[in-house]
């Protein structure tokens, strides 16, 4: 079915299908659903959108729910899961096309999940992706510009996120057992033998376009902060206000993980860096909406090492440190060079490179000139150029870093293979050094000219590279 439409479409002239684009996004979303029986009505659905913080939200929020006793099933920018199986996504895609998604959402259920987390990008969503799928809960982590040139403008980028919530108010209302297990009603009395599952909308009250989102339609709203260390808990922000507030105080960010306490709760994650403190707030928040106690939350987000590509350490016993990070614009690369000065190093060599394909080209010097203030080293290389000349990207990242005072060829490298980047980076290190990769994290493909994708994991190519240099010294 999926192939018939698709060989439709190449059949329908591109200037026509400018117009029934729209039409066909629908129809596949619809057909999809369909097909796969409308599985989304059997699962409690989470939907996690916003500029950052998404794969690792999606991450925390099924491993404090799994703890919880509950099976779990996702799909985020890093991993695909369903119960016990989990895998990397290889698709370089966050939000995938939607027959894949639906089937998703059918082995969840056969598989006994009884929540469904999906990572639901602006871009998906716009292509109806969401379209069909029964959410429960639409959470948003924060907002900047990204994605500019593929919307239009910002406001266009923040209404077409605003269609995921306005589409969780039309969404039916489903009931679940005692088990949380989702039945399809079709004897009315049989509700009352079951509970509704509220429709919840949860927003990063720390970003300036939380009321935004939390305008729209729902029958509960939670908002969470950690700038407010006057309260801690959760309230009402206001004694007429519908929402209710998750606030952390005592917050700290350290070489150790993320510290805050909520209720005379204190939290100690393993995770890096002062912005994973708002990503566990998020998910602190959907427990406490699914009626989770507070201290089975703690536990579960507590046994948590890592993000998979999300600040990942890779130690093949070296003796310095190599970072590994999704990080691909401005504002998440800035929040890294905050975590990593919590660090104790002697210098940075940064690799670096900047997505091509027409997509937000003035991050390019930006990157470049944030590389440039805050590494010793920059390395410039290849990154999912796309259709793009990639020695065009990577000179425009250089500007930046020259305009930062990098001087070629010293200590600012432009190389455009970018194994062989990793290799110099890696060759330029000494005892307690920091090698930060970003850009790709635990991305499976490089992609390149034509629609092709090159099979590529930064984390394998830097333990083969560490292996080469381990067996040759």
């Amino acid at each position: 079915m999926e192939q018939l439409l698709y060989i439709i479409k190449k059949f329908v002239p591109r200037g026509a299908f400018k117009y029934l684009r729209p039409v066909y996004h629908f129809t596949l979303s619809w057909l999809a659903a369909f097909w796969y029986r409308f599985p989304s009505e059997k699962l409690i659905v989470i939907g996690v959108t916003g500029t950052t913080g998404k794969s690792t939200v999606v991450h925390l929020i099924a491993k404090m729910l799994e703890e919880a006793g509950y099976r779990v099933g996702y799909t985020s920018t890093a991993v695909f899961k369903i119960a016990d199986k989990e895998w990397m996504n290889d698709r370089k895609m966050t939000m995938v096309g939607r027959f894949f998604t639906q089937r998703m959402l059918a082995n969840m259920q056969k598989a006994g999940c009884q929540y469904a987390i999906i990572e639901t990008t602006s871009e998906g969503i716009e292509q109806f992706r969401h379209r069909f799928i029964n959410y429960d809960m639409a959470l948003i982590t924060g907002l900047y510009p990204e994605h500019i040139e593929a919307h239009g403008s910002f406001t266009n980028y923040r209404n077409a996120k605003g269609k995921l919530f306005a589409h969780l108010s039309t969404c039916p209302y489903k009931y679940v057992d005692a088990d949380k297990k989702a039945h399809v009603i079709k004897n009315e009395i049989k509700k009352l033998d079951l509970d509704r599952v509220k429709k919840i909308i949860i927003a990063n009250g720390d970003d300036e376009h939380a009321q935004y989102f939390l305008n729209f339609k729902a029958d509960e709203k939670i908002k969470y902060e950690v700038r407010s260390q006057k309260r801690e808990g959760v309230k009402a922000t206001e004694s007429n206000s519908d929402i209710a507030t998750v606030v952390a105080s005592k917050v700290e960010a350290n070489s150790g993980g993320i510290y805050f306490t909520i209720n005379g709760i204190t939290f100690h994650l393993r995770l890096m860096g002062e912005f994973n403190i708002g990503n566990a707030l998020a998910a602190v928040s959907v427990g406490l909406a699914q009626g989770l106690p507070l201290e089975i939350i703690k536990e579960g987000l507590e046994k948590i090492s890592g993000v998979p590509g999300r600040f990942e350490r890779i130690d093949e016993k070296q003796n310095f440190s190599v970072i590994v990070d999704y990080a691909f614009e401005p504002n998440a690369v800035a929040k890294l060079y905050e975590t990593i000065k919590t660090l104790n190093y002697q210098k940075v060599i940064h690799v670096l490179g900047s997505a091509g394909g027409g997509r937000d080209l003035a991050r390019r010097p930006r990157l470049g000139m944030l590389a440039g203030e805050n590494a010793d080293i920059v390395i410039i290389t290849n990154e999912d150029p796309y259709d793009d000349d990639p020695q065009i990207i990577i000179d425009q990242v250089g500007l930046g870093a020259e305009k930062a005072g990098k001087e070629l060829n010293r200590n600012l490298f432009k190389i455009l293979d970018r194994r062989e980047a990793i290799r110099k980076a890696l060759a330029f290190a000494n005892a307690n050094d920091v090698v930060l990769i970003t850009g790709k994290g635990c991305e499976q493909a490089m992609c390149v000219a034509g629609g092709k994708k090159i099979p590529w994991d930064d984390r394998e190519a830097v333990r083969e590279e560490l292996l080469r240099m381990k067996n040759s010294s």
